[in-house]
Order: C-alpha cells, then sequence, then structure tokens
C-alpha cells in the first residue's frame, strides 16, 4: 500500500535537497499517458517527464528490455564493450545518416552537452557562439551555454568564452561568428524559453556562417529530438541542414538515463582516448531501453502520431479563449496566454487532473508522451475552458488590479 501524498512530501522536505522548491505531487504509479499520485487521483501527463517518457509510462517493450537486459548484465564500465552499447551507437548513426560519424554515451543531456562543449576544445578554438533563451543544461560547462540569469549568475565564473546573440538573427549571428570561434551551438527549437521555433531558413544559414568561419554547427537536440517534433530529429525539418554535432538524451531512454554526443567527420575523432570518459555511460541496461524506445517508436509509427496528435493539440490549443498563440512541432508545442497566468493554469490543471508545465508568466509548454491518445486530447480539449477560467479568476482574486 502506497505511503499517503502528504507523507511522502514531508520525508521529500527533511531528506532530499531544497533544489527545486517543493513537491506538487507525490507520483507513485503511471501507465500510458496517465500517472497516479499517491492518493490514488489519476491525471493526464502531458509533460512526460520532461519531454522523457516517449513512451508513456510502463511501456510493455522497454520494462521487457531493461528487465531482460538486467538479468543478463548489468553493469561492466567502458573497459569493455556491450552489445547494447554498439547497437545503440549504430542506430543513431544510422537514423542520422552519418556513415562516418561516432557517438559517445553517457547518461543526460547535460553530460552529451558538456562532451561537446569538451569536443569543440580540441579544435584548438575556445569561443562559442549560443543564443539568447538558450538552455543546454545546469553543469558549469553546459551552463555556460546557458543565457538565463538566474541559472548562471550564482555560478559565474564559467568556463569558457560564450558571446550568446539573439535567437532567429542571421546577421547577429553573422557579426558573432568568425575564425577564433569553435562552434556555433543552437537548438533547432528553443524548449525552456517556450517552444520558440526560428525561421525555415535561419539553421541554414547557420551552417552557412559556421562553415564560413571552420566553425562547427552543434544542434543541441536533447529535447528536440527522438521523435518529439514529428521527425527523428527536428533539423530532419529542413532540407540540407548537416550538423557537425548532435546531443541527445530526454526522449532517448524513454525514462532511463541517457545521453548521446554524435559527432561526423573531422569532429567525430577529436576526443581520442584519455580526453573524455564515464563510469556510467553506455551502460547496457540504459543501451537496452534506448534500443527499445527507437524499435517501438519505428514498429508503432509513433512519428505519425506524433504528428496526427501534434495538429490535434495544436487545434485544442489554438480554440481556446485566452490562448493568443500557438508555436512547435509534433507533440512540442507552446501556448502564449493573453496574460501572465500560466502558473495558475498548472495548478488549475493539476486540480482538473492534468499534469501541464508553464515556462515563463504567460507561457505552456506541452511534451506529452508520444502514445498519447485522441481521447486523453479529446479531454484536455473538454476541461481547458474551465482550467483557464479558474486560472484567470484566481489571478483576479489574489490581485485585483489585473482585472482593472
Amino acid at each position: 500500500m502506497n505511503a499517503p501524498a502528504t507523507t511522502i512530501q514531508e520525508r521529500y522536505a527533511g531528506a532530499v535537497m531544497n533544489t527545486f522548491g517543493p513537491p506538487a505531487l507525490a507520483l507513485v504509479r503511471g501507465a500510458g499517458a496517465h500517472v497516479w499520485d499517491a492518493d490514488g487521483r489519476e491525471y493526464v501527463d502531458l509533460l512526460g517527464g520532461i519531454a522523457v517518457n516517449s513512451l508513456g509510462h510502463a511501456h510493455p517493450a522497454l520494462v521487457e528490455a531493461v528487465t531482460t537486459q538486467l538479468s543478463t548484465l548489468g553493469h561492466v564500465s567502458n573497459f569493455f564493450a556491450t552489445e547494447p552499447q554498439v547497437a545503440l551507437a549504430e542506430q543513431l548513426l544510422g537514423l542520422l545518416g552519418w556513415s562516418d560519424g561516432r557517438v559517445f554515451l553517457s547518461n543526460s543531456g547535460a553530460e552529451a552537452n558538456e562532451a561537446a562543449l569538451k569536443l569543440t576544445r580540441r579544435t584548438g578554438r575556445t569561443r562559442l557562439v549560443a543564443a539568447e533563451g538558450s538552455f543546454h543544461g545546469r553543469t558549469m560547462g553546459a551552463l555556460a551555454l546557458t543565457s538565463k540569469a538566474a541559472y548562471r549568475e550564482p555560478f559565474v565564473p564559467l568556463p569558457g568564452e560564450v558571446t550568446f546573440v539573439p535567437y532567429d538573427d542571421v546577421a547577429a549571428l553573422e557579426a558573432a561568428v568568425d575564425d577564433t570561434v569553435a562552434a556555433v551551438v543552437l537548438e533547432p527549437v528553443q524548449g525552456e524559453a517556450g517552444v520558440v521555433v526560428p525561421s525555415p531558413d535561419y539553421l541554414a544559414a547557420a551552417q552557412r556562417i559556421a562553415r564560413g568561419s571552420g566553425a562547427l554547427l552543434w544542434l543541441d537536440e536533447v529535447q528536440t529530438g527522438i521523435g518529439r517534433t514529428g521527425a527523428w530529429f527536428a533539423h530532419h525539418h529542413l532540407e540540407g541542414v548537416e550538423p557537425d554535432v548532435v546531443t541527445l538524451a530526454k526522449g532517448l531512454g524513454g525514462g532511463m538515463p541517457v545521453g548521446a554526443t554524435v559527432a561526423r567527420g573531422p569532429a567525430g575523432a577529436l576526443l581520442q582516448p584519455g580526453n573524455h570518459g564515464t563510469t556510467f555511460g553506455g551502460n547496457p541496461v540504459a543501451a537496452a531501453a534506448a534500443l527499445a524506445v527507437l524499435r517501438t517508436i519505428e514498429a508503432d509509427d509513433l512519428l505519425g502520431a506524433a504528428v496526427a496528435r501534434g495538429e490535434q493539440l495544436a487545434a485544442v490549443l489554438r480554440g481556446q479563449v485566452g490562448v493568443v498563440e500557438v508555436t512547435g512541432a509534433g507533440l512540442m508545442r507552446g501556448a502564449e496566454l493573453d496574460g501572465p497566468y500560466a502558473a495558475e493554469v498548472v495548478a488549475a490543471g493539476r486540480s482538473a487532473g492534468f499534469i501541464l508545465n508553464a515556462t515563463g508568466p504567460s507561457r505552456l509548454r506541452f511534451v506529452p508522451p508520444l502514445v498519447i491518445s485522441a481521447a486523453d486530447l479529446d479531454a484536455l480539449d473538454a476541461a481547458l475552458p474551465a482550467i483557464l477560467d479558474a486560472a484567470r479568476a484566481a489571478v483576479a482574486h489574489t490581485n485585483p488590479e489585473t482585472t482593472r
């Protein structure tokens, strides 16, 4: 029998570092795109562990892969090779179409970006150009590439020489990149900024600018990759965009911790023995989980499902009073509200049985499992008007000035 939610949350406060603030819920079980809290209440999960649970919760293919691998070979370190590790690297290269690529497997998106950052140093250059609004992780190197002042300022000085330019501004990028730049680092769609989509020609221009100065083009697909936007990688929506480095995590493991740094051509040979390492990265259990995710996405056409359900979700959002903009592709959608009440929408959503996410005062992000059903989104459509009304009423009650 599960402990009551209040008990778990009280224990959390007494034992876990306060890096995330008080948890909103204590969750104990999941199935598909639904989760249950310790009090037995059911929710439709529209956050998916922050774009991680690509197959939802307790997917049979993922459970079987992890169970089988753990009962066979759980961990051996990178002094040795294992079949899942090699097969995963091969599969990722095949999906990217890179016959001359190499893969470094790690445990998270931040670690994937740390490896890529070290890789860029092996070019002999030290400058990087990143975008305002970017998020690349919380470790010191990844944080150096993350623009949000609230994340960065408590930890300065940060490593590296990073120049931030406005996202989707080709002229600013062109002015910042010269022959001292090791890499241009961009998200194909900015996730933590609220699902910000650049102009269709932006990444192609970034590639041209980087190549013109001998810099690498590094695309952070930690959130956008592995089917999230309806393609294996978000840059695959754009003809002719061929990055030198791609970083992956989140949906790759379907809930198991795995990240990947993939580099092609000369960039794939920049890290040599002794330059980088990991104890757990490429662990056969995590690799087996990732392989199960990739195989299930392909077998069940979850790329097609992401497109279809994503279009349904976008239509649901566009039909709501108070939603003034909907962005994104596939099952990665942002919704801009007509006022700063996104946090209240998240709270009202929980009360109505939906797990929602706010990325800013007036911005919502939707990154549900790729297996979410049409019925789940119909339920959201039916519930959202009352959720939005409740959120606006909560704001009016606490701050009457906002309604005048």
